[in-house]
């Protein structure tokens, strides 16, 4: 509700608190320039007699004159400080009697942005020089203003709205094709073995020069883990050893799944995967768990054994080799790891809860060997005995062991070549 009344009928205190109380919106009639609010603030001042008025008083009506006048409290003390010694509530700015002096005229920016047109827009310095030539070598009087201008003024001139209208021009984004290469959609495995996540990990730069690539694979259901190392992420070097990697599961693959990075999003890994029969897939934007497992093993793993210290690319083979003889049998068949079982949220009705229980532990090659029909799983070639027989060569410790030794000896080489 809007009540639209005369200023002038409010004359007592308690009037003004039931005007600073009130709930209602209220539309007084007041002149809008600051001429005729200056002369309002005035009439108010004098209307209540500001000056015989107590400190809780003079609160009161400074309040009602702020909210009244929309001024801010500090321009509200100001003016009726003014007021009470006895000087008018008049504007006191003055317009400067004598505004600097313009040099350079439209004419002049329009002639820059000719000179920025023409010789591509060069360097400060570079464009002073030619606006000095113009005038001093080749004798152009247009140049007379132009020839002597700063360095620093003349990119004053280059952002000014003149020179924008002369020189900057604005198109829309161009909308690009549509990249058909894989599907956007987390996996679904539905409890089946085969469908593996994969990313890329870099071992640093240093000195400019690349280090060479971890490419990490995790099958979504068992966790079974292969890690591969490339001198680097183009095709020549990614292709083979995604073929190898794939090679290393014990059983088909059945679904690829990566980021929306171009090493993988390209014609020859789809031909590649399209050729196996492997369903591609890749993440969806602004979900980040479509690749959140492989992300997890990258920090876990991937990082715990390599670390982050620059790795030279020339010792991709035989980080790889260290991969495949050593790290991948420990993870696989040696190094536990934590399985999820869903159950109701018994808090939120109709939800999923993720509960991690002790006997849920196990290695990628237990929980392989849980599943149902898991033997029809398997490639040809390959048995659960057989693996078996291989994860109960050595102990997890005696493993572990192993891998600590094999991965010393590996960067002692690497740092003894690097030196």
């Amino acid at each position: 509700m809007v009540i639209d009344m005369d200023e002038a009928q409010v004359r007592t205190l308690e009037q003004v608190r039931q005007v600073l109380r009130g709930t209602e919106a209220l539309q007084f009639r007041r002149p809008e320039d600051d001429a005729g609010r200056y002369a309002w603030i005035e009439s108010v001042l004098q209307r209540f007699a500001y000056r015989q008025r107590s400190r809780a008083e003079r609160g009161t009506v400074l309040a009602y004159v702020r909210r009244l006048s929309g001024y801010r409290r500090a321009q509200v003390t100001r003016l009726v400080s003014r007021w009470v010694a006895g000087q008018p509530l008049v504007k006191q700015y003055r317009a400067p009697a004598h505004a600097f002096a313009r040099r350079y005229t439209a004419a002049d920016v329009v002639l820059l942005a000719e000179v920025d047109r023409a010789m591509d827009t060069l360097s400060g310095p570079a464009t002073v020089r030619v606006l000095q030539r113009q005038r001093d070598v080749f004798g152009d009087a247009r140049f007379e203003r132009l020839g002597a201008i700063s360095v620093a003024h003349l990119y004053n001139l280059r952002a000014s709205a003149g020179y924008r209208a002369q020189r900057v021009t604005t198109t829309k984004t161009r909308p690009t094709r549509a990249v058909t290469i894989g599907t956007r959609r987390a996996p679904a495995p539905a409890g089946r073995p085969g469908f593996i996540r994969i990313d890329s990990v870099h071992q640093g730069d240093q000195d400019g020069t690349k280090g060479l690539y971890h490419i990490n694979a995790v099958d979504c259901v068992t966790q079974w883990q292969v890690v591969a190392t490339v001198q680097t992420i183009a095709e020549a070097h990614l292709l083979p050893v995604i073929e190898q990697m794939l090679a290393q599961f014990p059983f088909e693959i059945l679904g690829f799944h990566a980021d929306n990075g171009s090493e993988y999003i390209n014609h020859r890994v789809a031909k590649l995967l399209g050729k196996l029969r492997i369903e591609f897939t890749r993440s969806r934007p602004r979900r980040s768990n479509d690749n959140g497992l492989v992300e997890t093993k990258n920090g876990a793993v991937v990082r715990k054994v390599f670390g982050y210290t620059h790795i030279a690319q020339r010792h991709a083979a035989e980080f790889n080799t260290f991969c495949r003889e050593h790290l991948n049998p420990f993870l696989n068949f040696h190094r536990p790891c934590l399985f999820a079982t869903e159950i109701d949220d018994p808090h939120k009705p109709g939800r999923i809860k993720r509960v991690y229980r002790p006997h849920d532990v196990m290695t990628p090659l237990e929980k392989l060997a849980r599943l149902p029909n898991a033997a029809q799983s398997l490639r040809p070639d390959t048995t659960l005995a057989e693996l078996h027989e291989l994860a109960g060569a050595r102990s997890d410790v005696a493993a572990a062991q192993e891998l600590a030794k094999a991965r010393q000896a590996l960067f002692k080489r690497a740092t003894t070549h690097a030196a």
